[in-house]
């Protein structure tokens, strides 16, 4: 005969077995399920607007900085979206990414170089990139970009970031398109920042269409002759063109051992020693242009409008017109910003 306190006892086990077996399922499930994708970090900090366009201060997870091993922990990116910006066909946004040298931040070249005003003037359909390097310190390290993918990897995060409410309602028709991709990319740097463009050339992740180095040719030289020997002869929108200002000493003999090596090569090179010689359609047309300036080193970038005139005359794809190209033959005039 069956008891009640048997009944009880194995209802007890089947419940207990059943709840064993459920638990079981429940843990199986989770060790099984994906696991949620981490938070970003990135996030905007301050956003600025002027006549001249948007600047937008962010902290990136994939800025340079904090980066394993190093001293520094900044992760301070500046965006400056010009007010003449707009979304492309295919949404892709072009992007100027500038490295500041030794003993300066990014803010600081920002502003002394007036790097905002001449891609504004420039009028080309792009943005600019100031990331923070090592601050206030004679060090060219450039942290997290030294890895493979580096430069993509912010360059993600950047455009990612912006595309958030509020940067969205401050840019109003000059605001990135939702979902927008890396398109072009031209590297600038002065100084001390040469070896993050050479770092981000070498495995940057991104194609670099162009790169201006301000007095900043001091190393890394085998990695910029390499990077235009593979772009030589392609056409101009998939060419990889080299701009070099140089002053005395370190820049001036790399420069010349390099453009001697890249015209054994075969590479197309313009040569100017008498700076505003050489014609606007020789800057534009040249796959490697060296330029001997006769301006100091913290002047070089800004005082003769070299990055705007570096912008005018690259590959970028515009939406305004310029009259800068109106007159393409004959020594370029040179400008000084007031």
């Amino acid at each position: 005969m069956t008891t009640a306190n048997h009944l009880s006892r194995r209802a007890l086990l089947a419940g207990a077995s059943g709840l064993f077996l459920s638990t079981m399922g429940v843990r199986a499930a989770a060790q099984t399920a994906p696991a949620p994708p981490p938070r970003s970090r990135s996030r905007v900090v301050q956003i600025a607007k002027d006549a001249r366009g948007l600047t937008v201060t962010l902290e990136l997870e994939h800025a340079p900085f904090p980066a394993p091993g190093s001293y520094w922990r900044d992760a301070t990116v500046f965006v400056f979206i010009p007010s003449h910006h707009r979304v492309s066909r295919d949404t892709s946004v072009q992007t100027v990414v500038h490295f500041h040298g030794h003993n300066s931040t990014a803010e600081r070249a920002m502003n002394a170089h007036q790097l905002r005003e001449q891609l504004f003037e420039s009028k080309q359909n792009a943005i600019l990139v100031v990331p923070e390097l090592a601050v206030l310190a004679p060090d060219s390290s450039c942290g997290k970009l030294e890895a493979p993918g580096g430069l993509s990897r912010m360059l993600d995060d950047v455009l990612a970031t912006l595309d958030s409410p509020e940067v969205r309602a401050a840019a109003g028709p000059s605001a990135i398109a939702q979902g927008a991709t890396v398109g072009r990319v031209c590297v600038s740097a002065h100084s001390g920042g040469y070896h993050a463009a050479a770092a981000v050339l070498k495995n940057g992740g991104v194609p670099v269409q162009e790169v201006y180095l301000f007095d900043a040719l001091y190393s890394d030289v085998d990695a910029f002759k390499q990077w235009v020997i593979a772009g030589r002869g392609k056409p101009m929108g998939s060419r990889h063109k080299l701009v070099s200002y140089y002053t005395d000493g370190t820049t001036a003999w790399n420069t010349r051992a390099l453009f001697a090596d890249l015209e054994k090569a075969g590479v197309d090179c313009a040569h100017e020693v008498v700076e505003g010689t050489l014609s606007r359609e020789q800057l534009t047309r040249a796959e490697a242009v060296s330029i001997k300036t006769q301006l100091s080193h913290g002047a070089v970038t800004s005082e003769l409008n070299s990055l705007r005139d570096c912008l005018y005359a690259s590959a970028l794809r515009r939406t305004l017109r310029s009259s800068w190209f109106d007159a393409k033959k004959g020594a370029r005039p040179l400008e000084r910003r007031r």
